[in-house]
């Protein structure tokens, strides 16, 4: 308890330092018409039909100033947002590494550098600045992800982002949702309704609003569909309310809430010899996933003055993840047995997530002579649960069905807490020369209980009480330099560090053991680059970037033993080339009101190896899994009054599954090569006026057979085939 209060008054201490600041009188006399800050919702990039922005410097009390970001404007992409098809969505966000083994777009997996895309796990993801990964400490996967149509923006932080949002390497997501304050009349109606390939269905239907002080939004979104692979039909459901209530000027509270029930049935994995006989095939037919998410929140936001403001969220994520389903390797078959004459038993994995948080930030400006200054600062304090039920002994059936017979061998509860605290300043030494210098302070505590197992004799194999507790210091600078009013060179070094997961505090029975010294994975990522644009015709972003990863978590067979060990097996590096160019030649060239061409590119470079191993790892030198060296994508944009049409390709290269870098395929598929692959998008829109468009499009136009993901254990395992050619027609309207 001792430690707890020490730590809470560490927090604290780092919020009163920036009030300190905060609270002095401040005479502002330079002009700061130039300067660059928005409030938490606004519509940026409106009178644009570019999807892609760089973040201002300073947007509600986070800075951004220094770092590796981007910005993507749902309304103006062209692509398959009715099906959350990210490789469309993110096209110009150079680097980030999709999986596409989910055709219903309900789990996304994405990554960058050389990370892990499993869940998208590896960035902080968020809602409306708050979080809905299952547990972002203990077990950081993002089951549900918000309906894209009702996403006004999405904001991406790389590498300094750990400062302000806390565990990652890879960054920070974070989805920004309609909330009303961009409609300027009372009820504003919007649906969209489409069509697709494979029994595709959606329907997307909204509220919004703005009357005197209040301004709400509200939507119902649902799609189901058959999917591309036998066994692969889906259903989502989500509802989503928003209400704002305006005090004055100056303060204003939001209450929102967030409902999503997603069933899909999981076709399982492939040999390689089976995806190249028949891509679309799948032997399993009795395995589903049913996940129900819910995230209250509540946000108050206080205008202190024209430099200061004041943002409090109260946050909760209420979650819980069902899967059945026959989960041997691909090389067995799931077929009746003999002797019951009904199918096998099939397994039943239960998670119930309850997590509670609350952040707070300020952020103010202040003088050093004649230069303006910002700092923010920050606290958090969250605590989660996770109840976890595993290996339950299911039913012979093939329909979504979670009942078990007897007791499930695994009943684990873990916990976590977590209280946290952050400055950051922006020291502006001249009107082109920055440095935003940052530190954060976390404290982590993690537990496990419960019963691991059962014995041959039925009896419990209970897990010894384990709690890890910890705290540590980040620290980080970021810097700017201006070369011209719309260009800069900006560099930064931070830190960044991954907790021990769950995962990591409870080995299996009698197979595996943690080790007791297992450390938190610690790194930074340090990033160089120029950015900007060339009056309206030219926007780029080209940067080098270094992840260092120490303290990897895998596992290993000691020398001379015969268990596996969960231990740190060491570090792995990063390094390569990021970058994005967009040009208009129309604007560049003519005064065309009507004609639109947009050319676009972006590449990533990585070269991602393990620098370091274990005694017992062999690992060094290898190139770390699921790390493509060459990740491009590129289109054209050509538009004529209200009509667009977008080709965009997208070449990924070939990744190592695992980090033994084995190229031949295992037997089961869940072990080999990850081949190159490229493909084409074509997407078309019209809009016949403000509020009435048409919008269609084919993805994978080639009908390319390709997959970005081998599966050890669920879904698969096996390789899990991408889509081939399907198509989508989209109708939409604002009264």
């Amino acid at each position: 308890m001792k430690s707890i209060k020490k730590n809470i008054q560490i927090i604290f201490l780092i919020l009163c330092i920036s009030q300190n600041v905060f609270a002095q009188k401040i005479n502002i006399k330079r002009d700061t018409s130039t300067w660059h800050k928005l409030k938490d919702v606004t519509i940026v990039g409106r009178n644009s039909k570019s999807d892609y922005q760089q973040l201002p410097e300073i947007v509600g009390t986070n800075i951004y100033a220094g770092k590796k970001n981007a910005l993507i404007v749902l309304e103006n992409v062209q692509g398959n947002i009715s099906n959350n098809t990210m490789r469309q969505v993110l096209a110009k966000v150079p680097g980030i590494h999709i999986w596409e083994s989910d055709p219903s777009g309900i789990q996304i997996g994405i990554a960058a550098r050389g990370l892990s895309p499993n869940r998208s796990w590896e960035f902080n993801v968020r809602q409306n600045g708050y979080d809905i990964a299952a547990d972002p400490f203990g077990y950081p996967e993002a089951y549900y992800n918000p309906q894209l149509q009702a996403v006004q923006r999405i904001e991406v932080v790389r590498g300094q982002g750990a400062l302000q949002y806390g565990p990652q390497f890879g960054g920070m997501i974070n989805y920004v949702l309609k909330n009303g304050s961009e409609i300027n009349k009372p009820l504003e109606f919007e649906t969209q309704q489409t069509i697709g390939s494979n029994g595709l269905l959606n329907s997307f239907n909204a509220i919004g609003g703005k009357k005197t002080k209040v301004n709400y939004y509200s939507f119902f979104d649902q799609r189901n569909g058959e999917g591309w692979r036998e066994n692969s039909q889906f259903f989502t459901k989500a509802g989503f309310g928003s209400l704002t209530y305006n005090f004055n000027n100056q303060l204003s509270i939001t209450f929102e809430v967030m409902h999503s029930h997603i069933r899909s049935q999981q076709p399982g994995g492939l040999t390689d010899a089976q995806i190249q006989q028949n891509a679309k095939q799948s032997f399993r037919a009795r395995n589903w996933f049913d996940i129900t998410w819910t995230t209250p929140a509540i946000t108050i936001q206080y205008e202190i003055n024209n430099q200061s403001r004041w943002n409090t969220k109260i946050f909760g994520t209420f979650g819980d993840r069902n899967s059945v389903g026959f989960l041997q390797p691909i090389t067995v078959k799931d077929s009746i047995n003999n002797a019951t004459k009904q199918f096998n038993n099939r397994i039943v994995n239960l998670d119930q997530y309850r997590n509670y948080g609350l952040e707070s930030r300020i952020i103010t400006d202040y003088c050093i002579g004649q230069m303006k200054n910002s700092i923010s600062g920050g606290i958090r304090l969250y605590t989660g649960s996770t109840h976890r039920l595993a290996d339950g002994n299911g039913t012979t059936g093939s329909n979504y069905d979670i009942s078990i017979t007897g007791v499930y061998p695994r009943d684990v509860n873990f916990e976590s807490n977590n209280a946290a605290g952050f400055i950051e300043n922006i020291f502006r030494l001249s009107d082109k020369l920055y440095f935003i210098p940052g530190i954060r302070y976390e404290w982590l505590e993690g537990t496990a209980s419960g019963r691991n197992g059962l014995n041959s004799t039925g009896e419990s194999i209970n897990l010894q009480n384990i709690t890890r507790s910890r705290s540590f210091f980040l620290g980080g600078i970021g810097s700017e330099y201006h070369l011209t009013p719309t260009t800069e060179i900006y560099a930064n070094f931070s830190q960044a560090y991954r907790p021990i997961q769950f995962a990591n505090l409870q080995a299996p029975p009698t197979t595996d053991l943690v080790d007791p010294n297992l450390r938190d994975a610690k790194g930074y990522n340090i990033d160089l680059g120029y950015r900007g644009k060339v009056k309206n015709y030219l926007q780029f972003d080209v940067s080098g970037f270094y992840l260092q990863y120490n303290n990897r978590v895998g596992t290993i067979i000691p020398s001379g033993s015969n268990y596996r060990l969960i231990t740190n097996v060491g570090a792995s590096r990063s390094k390569g080339l990021e970058s994005y160019v967009e040009f208009n030649p129309v604007r560049a060239f003519t005064n065309s009101k009507y004609t639109d061409l947009i050319l676009y590119s972006s590449y990533a470079f990585t070269d991602a190896r393990y620098s370091g191993d274990h005694q017992d790892a062999n690992t060094k030198g290898k190139k770390v899994e699921n790390a493509p060296q060459d990740i491009i994508r590129a289109g054209i944009s050509i538009g004529y009054k209200g009509f667009l049409i977008t080709t965009q390709l997208s070449h990924v290269s070939a990744a190592f599954s695992d980090a033994n870098n084995t190229i031949v395929p295992n037997a089961n598929g869940n072990i080999g090569l990850i081949p190159s692959y490229t493909i084409i998008d074509l997407t078309g829109s019209y809009k016949f006026s403000k509020s009435l468009n048409i919008k269609g499009g084919i993805n994978n136009l080639g009908d390319i057979r390709y997959f970005t993901r081998r599966s050890g254990g669920y879904p698969g395992p096996g390789a899990l085939p991408a889509d081939g050619r399907t198509f989508f027609l989209s109708l939409g309207a604002k009264f």
